[in-house]
């Protein structure tokens, strides 16, 4: 396994594995045994970055989420895992009541949402600390200095280590972070959005967000990342579903474009070059680029998993890297 570190803080930045594993169908979906197995296995190759959050799956029993969250708790007790897994966890999606949606009634960020989620999270995780807590999507009805006084409060508390953002504009990401600077307080550094190798449309709804793609990492975002160092992106649905390889997944419709042709067709020449599979090679493609993306990628078995684990040690050459970076 490869590492590389987030955070800038020396008192909560953290050494992560390059392949992060998300959790989100664990305990829903994907069963208790299977999911045991996968966290092992992973753990067992070096893994120690696991993605989760507050509202995992609502959608699959019209709930409010927290199955994943609590399979994660009993997981590590099962297993007695400390401080050497860095979990991350989000709130502000997680749905008020059964059967509604993040898109219409979420939680929101205000102060008193943020500490309350924040020690559900940590209750059903067991853990004394938060290692990286994510607001999840914007709420644009609290001021966001309330917002970031509340994540700052936490902090400060040494109930969560490291604050990141998901899925809002860059203009709001970038206020935010002015707001908590000036105040001397902790800022985001760490960014979650959804990038791969393919590029969207930015004028075609998003299936995660009809009213706009927000959850993309566009140009503006990667902008932003090289002007800020200090800054990681964890990238998720790097492999889009499984719509590289499967012909059961259809690109969604914001790839429907002539671009994406041009980049699928270098991505299968590299993986035919390099005896990898496509998968492997947009994961590599992301963890050991000149920006710092890690690659967040679920699993629904141990065989999933061993694939993407493969791409950790696929080094891809400089003319292939320029090859894959070139196409529009």
């Amino acid at each position: 396994m490869k590492y590389r570190t987030i955070g800038t803080d020396p008192a909560t930045r953290r050494e992560v594995s390059v392949l992060a594993l998300g959790a989100m169908l664990f305990g829903s979906v994907t069963d208790e045994e299977t999911s045991f197995a996968i966290l092992d296995r992973y753990v067992e190759a070096g893994g120690n970055f696991v993605d989760t959050s507050d509202n995992y799956a609502f959608w699959v029993d019209g709930g409010q989420g927290g199955q994943s969250e609590e399979l994660l708790g009993r997981w590590r007790r099962s297993r007695g895992i400390g401080d050497e897994i860095v979990f991350a966890t989000k709130l502000g999606a997680r749905p008020l009541a059964p059967g509604t949606s993040y898109t219409d009634n979420a939680e929101g960020l205000s102060a008193k949402v943020i500490r309350e989620s924040a020690e559900r999270s940590r209750e059903r995780l067991g853990v004394e600390k938060l290692d990286l807590l994510y607001a999840h999507i914007d709420d644009h009805t609290v001021p966001q200095r309330e917002t970031v006084e509340a994540f700052g409060a936490l902090v400060a508390e040494g109930t969560v280590g490291l604050l990141g953002v998901s899925n809002q504009a860059i203009w709001r990401v970038e206020r935010a972070r002015a707001l908590a600077a000036a105040a001397g307080l902790p800022g985001y550094e760490v960014l979650q959005y959804q990038h791969s190798h393919l590029r969207p449309r930015y004028d075609v709804p998003s299936e995660l967000f009809p009213d706009g793609s927000l959850g993309h990492a566009g140009a503006e975002l990667l902008g932003y990342l090289r002007a800020e160092p200090g800054l990681t992106l964890v990238a998720y649905s790097p492999l889009l579903k499984g719509a590289y390889t499967r012909q059961d997944r259809p690109l969604p419709p914001d790839y429907d474009h002539p671009g994406t042709a041009a980049r699928l067709a270098v991505l299968r020449d590299v993986a035919r070059e390099t005896g990898a599979s496509v998968n492997q090679v947009v994961l590599a493609w992301q963890s050991g680029g000149e920006l710092p993306v890690v690659p967040l990628a679920g699993a629904s078995s141990v065989a999933q998993l061993e694939e993407n684990l493969a791409a950790v040690d696929l080094e891809l050459t400089e003319d292939q890297r320029a090859r894959l970076d070139a196409v529009h």
